[in-house]
């Protein structure tokens, strides 16, 4: 028995990689969860999976989804104790290659959807003067690298947001913490010619089962206990 058992999480980003396995993860100590993806499909694979689950397909750059989110949480549970911010997408690319037109869809998934997931959470919170907002940043949120930068500025963007809201609610029931993982293997590579891994040469990246284990190690804290940031990466990577 956990102390999160009982719980209601909102998971966005949930039909592959951390998000997949954070669901996974507090599904099997009895959180109650609300998942969302592009992909319904492998949604309802997870809720063949797990018991306590509503599942909401669609897309994250629809400005009408998290109220939507938030509102089944109310609806189906009655309740909504935690919200995972974890949609995200990668492109990367030199001057020369890069398409602009991915470039600002990548904004809009990891900058203005996560922005508009995180306010409708914390509105909601602020109600009932509790609740637990983690977003999703990178170990590119407060690094650069060549081709990288407009990746790592949606990242930096989720720090700055997330740092500020942390104060915002400094005082009260509500936690804000800033997830910002390493190389992790799951498909947010897939579609490049080589894999980051290999070009690093890293022969271990962190597994995403590994993320949520961290993830629930920020849920499970005491409640005047607060986790701003956590970094987790391989002990390859030195960046």
């Amino acid at each position: 028995m956990s102390i999160l058992t009982g719980q209601v999480a909102i998971i966005t980003g949930a039909t592959s990689g951390i998000g997949r396995a954070i669901a996974r993860d507090l599904g099997s100590i009895g959180v109650r969860l609300v998942l969302t993806g592009r992909r319904e499909q492998r949604l309802r694979e997870l809720a063949g999976e797990l018991a306590d689950i509503a599942i909401v397909p669609g897309d994250i750059t629809d400005p009408a989804l998290p109220a939507k989110l938030l509102a089944t949480a109310l609806e189906r549970f009655g309740r909504c104790d935690i919200v995972f911010n974890g949609a995200g997408v990668m492109d990367a690319g030199t001057i020369e290659e890069t398409d602009i037109e991915r470039i600002c869809h990548m904004a809009r998934i990891n900058v203005e959807a996560a922005y508009r997931m995180a306010y409708v959470a914390l509105k909601h919170f602020r109600s009932v003067n509790s609740g637990h907002l983690i977003n999703v940043s990178s170990i590119l949120g407060t690094k650069v690298r060549p081709g990288a930068g407009a990746y790592a500025g949606t990242k930096y963007a989720i720090e700055a947001l997330s740092e500020a809201l942390r104060m915002e609610v400094g005082g009260s029931n509500i936690k804000v913490s800033c997830l910002a993982p390493g190389l992790v293997l799951t498909e947010l590579h897939d579609h490049w010619p080589v894999h980051p891994a290999k070009r690093l040469n890293i022969t271990k990246p962190v597994m995403p089962e590994e993320v949520a284990r961290c993830v629930r190690f920020i849920l499970e804290q005491p409640d005047h206990v607060r986790i701003p940031r956590l970094l987790i990466m391989p002990g390859e990577q030195q960046l």
